[in-house]
């Protein structure tokens, strides 16, 4: 059985809806060990070799992984680097031109945690940024209409070709999440 990856978005944390109710999900099935939810650093090089740390040495089909928003521009770049596959849900299609109006200090969603956003991040994601996602199929995209942070219109464009689930309405961080958890971790496990 494949391990799950799920990356958080920007200012989210393994405490999110959804890292929760994926943990609940595998937890439920005595699978609990196959979930995996680390929490991201604001410098998108040291989340990024955090996750590749975490499947270092791992065949891309012992493993999948999971992003939302921010989370999902990560899991874009580790499915392509790895060749694993990857459910991107509201991913954050061109965070560093999305983010730069966010530099300074942030507040975490889950915490009363500070932390500041940099403006050498920009250049870390830029440096992060796939041109454009090979085998399409690999990945499985869940995009909002309702989306009141990110474009919808811009994900199905960014992921041609790749399985597409536009869902009619919902919010950015798909609040209706278990009306889809079944989907997610079926495509993971295929």
């Amino acid at each position: 059985m494949r391990a799950i990856l799920y990356l958080h978005g920007f200012r989210s944390s393994p405490s999110s809806f959804k890292s929760r109710r994926l943990h609940a999900h595998f937890a439920a099935r005595g699978e609990e060990g196959r979930f995996i939810c680390p929490q991201l650093p604001p410098s998108p090089a040291e989340a990024f070799a955090c996750v590749r740390a975490l499947v270092d040495g791992k065949a891309a089909d012992a493993f999948a992984v999971v992003g939302s928003s921010l989370g999902g521009f990560y899991a874009t770049a580790l499915a392509e680097a790895t060749g694993c596959r990857a459910v991107l849900i509201n991913p954050a299609v061109w965070p560093a031109r999305d983010l730069a109006a966010y530099i300074g200090e942030q507040q975490a969603w889950h915490s009363d945690q500070r932390f500041f956003f940099r403006s050498e991040y920009i250049a870390e994601l830029e440096a992060l940024t796939v041109a454009r996602i090979t085998q399409p199929q690999r990945y499985l995209l869940l995009a909002a209409t309702g989306d009141e942070v990110l474009d919808w219109r811009e994900m199905t464009a960014r992921y041609g070709g790749a399985n597409q689930r536009v869902i009619d309405g919902s919010d950015h961080g798909l609040s209706d999440f278990d009306d889809y958890i079944d989907e997610v971790v079926g495509f993971c496990e295929r």
